[in-house]
Parts: C-alpha cells; sequence; structure tokens
C-alpha cells in the first residue's frame, strides 16, 4: 500500500515540476498557423541552385527552399512549383524569431 502510494505521488509531483515545450493553438480559416517552440536557431542555407525548373503551367508560384524543426533538429525542404491554395493569394515564408519557428502560409 505504501509502495503505491509513493509512486502516485512521485507521479504527481514530477508532472507539477514538468515544463511544457510545445505550443498547441487552433487556426480558424486561413490565417497565420500557431509558433512552434524551437530549441534552437535553423543552419544557415545551403548554397543556392543556378537552376531553376520552368513554371509547370500558368497560376504557379515559386516557394523558396526553407528549414523546418522535426523534433529536436532541422529538415530542408527543397524550393517548388505549386499552385495557391486559396485564390489569388500569396506565399509568406517560415520565419525564426526569438525561439519560435513561425510556419509559412498563404494569405490573401
Amino acid at each position: 500500500m505504501k509502495g503505491k502510494l509513493l509512486a502516485i505521488l512521485f507521479l504527481a509531483g514530477g508532472s507539477l515540476l514538468a515544463q511544457p515545450r510545445v505550443f498547441v493553438g487552433a487556426s480558424i480559416g486561413y490565417g497565420a498557423p500557431p509558433p512552434v517552440v524551437a530549441y534552437g536557431p535553423p543552419p544557415p542555407l545551403p548554397p543556392r541552385a543556378a537552376y531553376l525548373p520552368p513554371m509547370p503551367g500558368p497560376g504557379y508560384q515559386w516557394v523558396n527552399g526553407y528549414w523546418y524543426p522535426v523534433g529536436h533538429r532541422w529538415n530542408w525542404r527543397a524550393g517548388y512549383w505549386t499552385r495557391p491554395r486559396i485564390a489569388r493569394s500569396y506565399w509568406v515564408a517560415p520565419r525564426y524569431h526569438g525561439r519560435h519557428y513561425y510556419p509559412g502560409y498563404w494569405r490573401r
């Protein structure tokens, strides 16, 4: 009985001292998504390629490559052509500021 009580107190006490490391939020509509806590700044940009693939058709926009956090590391997303998700909108590039990563999004 004492062992169970001690285990419960240990688990409850440990959760009181834990600090949150991730922000959770909701976005209604097509506004900017909530920031994500990043543990360090992204690496410097990789060398730019001299070749830009041709536009696949009318109405496409080029999205530059960017770093994005995955767990405790950063992954590179190469640039690509895409159609905007919303008519007459433009891509707002992702950014890192004050230990927070703000994902890219489409804005009217």
